[in-house]
């Protein structure tokens, strides 16, 4: 047999080679299922960033997008009130910047909780009812509660448009081993 046979053939009976499927070891470094550092790249709707912020925005409410375990190299995350559910927060986290991670699945592996605002580059502030007021009344325009309305409409809308111009490629996920950096991909 050439070497070319060889390599053709594969390894001889027993030898596994490294990486390979079949090797026990292969996955030895690779954090387990309940670690939020294997997580590659984070899918969310373009439209769960933007209402997350809009919600955070108008109440005092902790909205956040949230990854649920078991974790893996593509997860997705889906808009949550995190003041909904007991937000726990993991031990060795410090209270200055605490991990994203929170509570508890049913496998005793905690969720991801990650603030809208990471998932955009400079956030542009909510325009508020108020403020729309007073823009009303100090133009030429006579102040209606109609033209009020239309014209909070529109500030609103042109929010939400700036809000997705500014959508970040990556977003960075606190753990209580350091912070993890993961793709985004964003759906719809």
């Amino acid at each position: 047999m050439t070497g070319r046979d060889e390599q053709a053939a594969g390894p001889p009976a027993g030898d596994v080679p490294h990486g390979d499927a079949g090797d026990p070891d292969a996955d030895a470094d690779r954090p387990s299922p309940s670690d939020p550092r294997r997580i590659d790249l984070v899918a969310v709707t373009e439209s769960d960033v933007v209402d997350a912020l809009e919600a955070a925005a108008r109440s005092d409410r902790d909205i956040v997008l949230r990854v649920t375990p078991p974790f893996s190299g593509r997860m997705r995350a889906r808009l949550h009130d995190a003041g909904s559910v007991g937000a726990d927060t993991l031990p060795g986290a410090s209270d200055s910047e605490p991990p994203d991670t929170r509570g508890d699945d049913s496998a005793g592996a905690p969720s991801i909780h990650i603030p809208p605002e990471r998932f955009v580059d400079d956030p542009p502030a909510y325009p508020t009812v108020d403020d729309t007021e007073d823009e009303l009344r100090a133009s030429a325009e006579p102040y209606t509660k109609e033209r009020h309305r239309e014209r909070h409409q529109a500030a609103v809308g042109a929010w939400r448009a700036a809000v997705r111009e500014r959508l970040t490629e990556s977003v960075s996920i606190r753990t209580p081993d350091g912070d993890v950096a993961a793709s985004v991909a964003y759906l719809g």
